[in-house]
């Protein structure tokens, strides 16, 4: 299944429950920022290290999380038109030019110590 093809069903799911009338951006917003803290719940009080290395129980219960965190992005996508596939491939290229290889490599800085 493809990003668009998963979007139909989430609509068809959403229309199914006559959901539509709850997922204003707003609403939908708020939902994607509470799904995604299910997600990094998770990796609460552990090392950096132990986050590389996650049970198969664990990995399952990321696996929902995460998701969910799509259903939520997609589906605020869907309702302000926005195309999430060319969204990412946008912001990669300016996090390209943000972010030249040559100086960011092997740095977490933030972008503007790179200008």
């Amino acid at each position: 299944m493809d990003i668009e093809q998963l979007t139909q069903a989430i609509r068809k799911f959403n229309s199914e429950r006559n959901w539509e009338q709850f997922h204003s951006p707003k609403n939908l917003a708020i939902a994607l920022v509470a799904e995604a803290a299910e997600v990094v719940e998770h990796f609460r009080w552990i090392t950096c290290e132990e986050s590389r290395v996650i049970t198969l129980a664990d990995k399952a219960k990321l696996e929902e999380e995460i998701g969910d965190v799509l259903i939520c992005l997609l589906n605020l996508a869907d309702k302000l038109a926005i195309d999430p596939i060319a969204a990412a491939e946008s912001k990669l290229r300016k996090n390209g030019r943000k972010y030249p290889r040559n100086k960011a490599r092997g740095k977490a800085d933030k972008w503007d110590a790179y200008l």
